[in-house]
């Protein structure tokens, strides 16, 4: 005998039903949460400034913006790789390299009142101008800025650390000089490797001086006619001659050019006084670059292939950074410290699985995963260095 039907649901068939709602109820919630974010994405959007790089100009080629938070969508229109920067003076106060053809890349830049220049990709092109107006939130930051007591002496530790790196820059690179009018091609592409591992300690200051940096340190990409521009000299030129044409001719005016340029660098570099809220800053751009373009493209040192060596010394730099701040920050950071020493630390690991008794691994050589996990981890640090002006009322 059959048993009768029940007007109430079976338990199972009530707790699916549950189950079906609260899926429901997540799965909309969920919906809202992404639409929200989409929406606050098209406002930053919508807020953005384009600016177009064509193969010879920019359009707009004159901004005028609000001073404070302003945030720039460059779109390459050219052929080539192509970078843009707003300068100060002779001064970089942002940019972005290695924006690909076809693909845009954004700059964040907060921008004190006054007028700028901007760069417009080759270094041939006419620059553009930048106008920043105050505002109010401006002009009260301006009478109340923060107290430089607290940063003498990090500042201090700084210029000494400066000094000591241009120093070691400016005899590196004239091992190399003699190396090369002597002819000696194995001895000069060994001299390279220390040379360019020197540099890449400064890199992260030397890049804020536009003009200087471009004479010592600009890639081919940024000439008119690439390798065989009049132009193009400083360390690429002297890599692109002595691990592409296996050759050291042609290369002694470079090599004294660049001797010249380096002594002036650390003239310059000693000259410029820092501020507080740029100490960080610039060590936390060249990782930005490193994490966003450098570490995938492989462009930084193309024909020697030493890439790995002036990351690493890219990161000594930060490091020398975090440890002159370090008494600051402990006192009332010692999240934003730990979550830094972390992300150094596994940057560095990258590094070392890189590593042989005979030095680090040829770029060319590493995989796309490994530049991928460089990537991710010169982002985690660059972001916990972004955490330490906020931390220090900077």
């Amino acid at each position: 005998m059959s048993t009768p039907a029940s007007g109430t649901p079976p338990r199972a068939l009530r707790w699916a039903v549950a189950g079906s709602v609260i899926v429901m109820i997540a799965a909309g919630g969920l919906f809202n949460y992404a639409s929200q974010l989409a929406a606050a994405k098209r406002k930053v959007h919508s807020n953005e400034i384009t600016v177009t790089i064509h193969p010879h100009s920019c359009e707009p080629n004159a901004l005028s913006v609000p001073a404070g938070f302003n945030s720039f969508r460059i779109v390459n229109a050219s052929e080539r790789a192509v970078e843009w920067e707003i300068l100060d003076g002779v001064l970089v106060v942002e940019e972005r390299e290695n924006i690909a053809p076809g693909l845009s890349q954004v700059i964040n830049a907060t921008l004190a009142p006054g007028d700028y220049v901007i760069t417009c990709g080759l270094l041939s092109n006419p620059r553009g101008t930048l106008h920043v107006t105050p505002t109010a939130e401006s002009e009260a930051s301006a009478k109340a800025p923060p107290s430089m007591v607290a940063f003498i002496g990090p500042l201090s530790e700084f210029r000494v650390y400066l000094s000591s790196q241009s120093n070691a820059l400016i005899n590196a690179v004239d091992g190399l000089s003699h190396a090369i009018a002597a002819g000696e091609l194995e001895h000069a592409q060994s001299l390279y490797v220390p040379a360019r591992e020197a540099y890449q300690r400064l890199a992260p200051a030397a890049q804020r001086l536009a003009e200087l940096d471009n004479a010592i340190n600009a890639r081919a990409d940024y000439f008119e006619q690439r390798e065989q521009d009049p132009g193009f000299s400083g360390f690429h030129r002297l890599e692109y001659g002595l691990f592409d044409q296996h050759s050291t001719q042609g290369l002694a005016p470079v090599a004294e050019q660049l001797q010249a340029n380096v002594v002036q660098l650390k003239q310059q570099l000693l000259a410029q006084s820092l501020p507080p809220a740029q100490l960080v800053n610039i060590v936390a751009r060249t990782l930005h670059n490193l994490a966003d373009t450098r570490a995938n493209s492989g462009e930084e040192e193309r024909y020697s292939h030493i890439d790995i060596n002036g990351f690493a010394a890219n990161l000594q730099a930060t490091r020398k950074v975090v440890e002159l701040l370090r008494p600051l920050l402990a006192k009332n950071n010692a999240d934003i410290l730990l979550n830094i020493d972390n992300a150094s630390v596994a940057l560095e690991a990258e590094f070392n699985a890189l590593k042989s008794p005979d030095g680090y691994r040829p770029y060319d050589t590493v995989t796309s995963t490994q530049r991928q996990h460089i990537s991710t981890q010169a982002k985690a640090l660059a972001d916990a260095l972004d955490g330490i002006d906020p931390a220090l009322g900077l």
